[in-house]
């Protein structure tokens, strides 16, 4: 094994190639979209007559959805190779630790919508012990959004992944 190496086990062929991209980009799509359905369904069913409750789902259980798909949108905007520019590259200096300072407010958003729909759940539905039909909208609420930071993860490998006809020059 070359001393070069970080791991022990190299990644697979198949992950270099361009169909897995197209499939992971897609898959972090449908998550996306399982994420939004499932908030939604939870959104319909709060104002329909099988709730038996009065606690319906308003614009405060959607704040965290909000705040993930924020986090989502910014961590999936950085370039992987910006994160590891050094100051003369891309014509500026301090694209690094600019890239750096980005990505950790878009993990902090998605760690705070993660928060948020816990906290929704805690202090909307459990503390005030309401019925199990009406928890499943609390529980919809985290379920989104753990949704939601898995599509950013496949997102995120996806969009970095190498395929057969990206090259790098280096002088």
């Amino acid at each position: 094994m070359s001393e070069e190496r970080l791991w022990k086990f190299r990644k697979p062929e198949w992950m270099n190639s361009a169909t897995a991209r197209s499939a992971g980009v897609y898959g972090a799509g449908a998550l996306f979209s399982l994420a939004f359905f499932t908030l939604l369904d939870a959104a319909v069913w709060s104002h329909s007559s099988r709730n038996g409750s009065n606690i319906h789902i308003n614009f405060i259980d959607w704040l965290p959805l909000i705040f993930s798909s924020l986090g989502m949108l910014i961590i999936n905007s950085i370039e992987k190779t910006r994160l590891s520019a050094d100051s003369f590259s891309y014509s500026g200096s301090g694209v690094a630790w600019k890239a750096r300072v980005v990505l950790f407010l878009g993990f902090a958003s998605l760690a705070g919508g993660m928060a948020g729909g816990v906290t929704v759940l805690v202090l909307k539905y459990v503390v005030p012990q309401a019925p199990w039909p009406t928890v499943y909208m609390g529980i919809a609420n985290v379920v989104s959004n753990g949704l939601v930071m898995l599509s950013s993860v496949v997102l995120w490998i996806s969009q970095n992944m190498e395929d057969e006809y990206s090259y790098n020059l280096a002088l």
